[in-house]
């Protein structure tokens, strides 16, 4: 018998699929999820929290940079790093979660997150110059990097794979929900009281997750099999044989290395899952998105659209109403038809943007040019450019759309799916910190970009990676819908067979 056979796990034999599938299906028809919903409500609060984070530059920046007091104004410069230093803070969070995960667990690491949260906006609020703004914006960063990695580890650990999908879509739903609540927020409050709202979602999370369990797989790592079993008895109701799904988690866990080491990397259970999480982080920061929403007001500004910080709120909308779109139909349409379509409507936005913002230089050459003739015969019949600003808005919409049906929710989701137990906490903090990094490359570098290479010239190059992400998905993304995380894993491994 050779290696793969002897260390193939029992769901995954051939001659048992059948059966182990009848045992599962009869087994989740028992299962109550109330209590599951709760404690997913809990966790998300935390991706509420960072929404508010990434939201809060938005509004805050153009009244920092009227503010009378010298000590706080900020230049073109010091906003930029405003806007793109919560990067920073997040990648480095990205790192300490996936230590923290793996030594206190899933529940405290989210608990304790709040702490930098809370702590960051406080500062903010009290700030007496730039450095006490950035230093609050790292903090809040921090936090929301821990939490992008924890939270959707954690829901993946405790949901069923019926529901899973759904589930881990809500991390998405409330980072945009979040953005939206910080623009809406700011039409009404000052950048100070802005901070202090922003500062009430953490606080929620920090006393909700009291209550809540820890996940049942990392008690099982950690040799506590009957707390795992209260856990399961918690989330999946009284009538569901907690025992059975305890069992089948632990079978798999025993036919897993307990540690990791380097040797592991030539596993492809290891670098294959490794390379499309992080691919995926990647080509997700350059489609553009963090740029277009934390300068949002800026690009509507140059769009001459009038009321660019209403705008930005209807944008916002979008987000949230797709991303919920996305997150009923995620365990009916699978991840990678989502994948596809948004990779291809945000390619085809993107495109249309960048021919937008050539069409207003073209007008702007042509009234400079023909001015002469202006002065001469009266207006001409040309529109101006303000006509052209719903172009911006469609385009802009499209775009938002396309990102909220896909690539916003599936890399959170699918990082949370793919990675075996041993290397779940390394495998995501790398992934976190790939996102974080080519955001903060993205958001700082995108007005040079505007610069260097024309507006037109930015949103094609963005449109020219949407299409790279099209392909990547097309070749190298599994479909994980109705898999359990254990099957997931095995497929990679090469040992699951239907």
């Amino acid at each position: 018998m050779d290696h793969d056979e002897e260390t193939r796990p029992l769901l995954v034999n051939d001659e048992q699929t059948e059966e182990d599938r009848s045992e599962q299906d009869s087994y989740l028809d028992k299962v109550k999820n109330g209590k599951l919903y709760m404690a997913t409500f809990a966790a998300v609060l935390g991706p509420l929290s960072f929404g508010f984070v990434l939201g809060y530059s938005s509004p805050a920046i153009p009244e920092l940079c009227r503010i009378q007091d010298p000590r706080l104004q900020l230049n073109t410069d010091e906003a930029s790093w405003f806007g793109s230093v919560v990067t920073i803070g997040a990648a480095l969070g990205g790192l300490l979660g996936g230590w923290i995960v793996e030594k206190i667990g899933r529940k405290l690491s989210l608990m304790f997150c709040a702490i930098p949260f809370i702590f960051g906006f406080t500062i903010i609020i009290a700030a007496q110059n730039h450095w006490m703004l950035y230093v609050g914006r790292v903090l809040t960063g921090l936090a929301s990097g821990v939490t992008s990695l924890v939270v959707p580890l954690y829901i993946s650990e405790m949901a069923h794979e019926r529901v899973r999908g759904t589930l881990g879509s809500c991390v998405q739903l409330m980072v945009v929900i979040g953005i939206m609540g910080a623009y809406i927020a700011g039409l009404f409050l000052d950048w100070q009281w802005l901070a202090i709202t922003s500062s009430i979602p953490p606080a929620l999370m920090l006393v909700f997750m009291c209550f809540m369990p820890e996940t049942p797989r990392f008690l099982l790592s950690q040799g506590k099999r009957r707390e795992a079993e209260e856990a399961l008895r918690f989330l999946r109701g009284p009538d569901a044989p907690a025992e059975w799904e305890c069992a089948r988690i632990e079978e798999a866990y025993k036919n897993e290395e307990q540690s990791f080491s380097l040797a592991d990397l030539k596993d492809p259970g290891v670098y294959k899952p490794l390379g499309v999480g992080i691919m995926m982080m990647l080509l997700q920061q350059f489609t553009g998105i963090n740029a277009i929403m934390f300068y949002a007001e800026t690009i509507f500004e140059q769009a001459h659209f009038k009321s660019s910080d209403v705008a930005t709120v209807i944008v916002a909308a979008t987000q949230v109403v797709f991303t919920a779109v996305a997150a009923v139909i995620m365990d009916k349409a699978g991840r990678k038809v989502l994948l596809i379509f948004s990779g291809v409507t945000m390619c085809v936005s993107e495109a249309v943007f960048g021919v937008y913002f050539k069409l207003t230089v073209m007008k702007h050459n042509n009234s400079s040019l023909t001015s002469l003739l202006t002065d001469a015969q009266g207006p001409l019949a040309e529109q101006p450019p303000t006509d052209l600003a719903w172009l911006a808005v469609g385009s802009m919409g499209l775009f938002i759309t396309g990102f909220a049906l896909g690539w916003g929710p599936i890399p959170w989701l699918v990082m949370s799916e793919i990675f075996p137990t041993r290397v779940r906490g390394l495998g995501s903090a790398l992934c976190v910190l790939t996102n974080w990094t080519c955001a903060f490359i993205v958001t700082k570098t995108f007005h040079n970009l505007m610069d260097a290479i024309t507006s037109a010239g930015t949103f094609w190059m963005f449109s020219g990676l949407c299409a790279l992400n099209v392909i990547f998905t097309a070749v190298f993304v599994p479909e994980t819908k109705g898999k359990t995380l254990e099957e997931i894993q095995a497929r990679f491994k090469g040992t699951y067979r239907r």
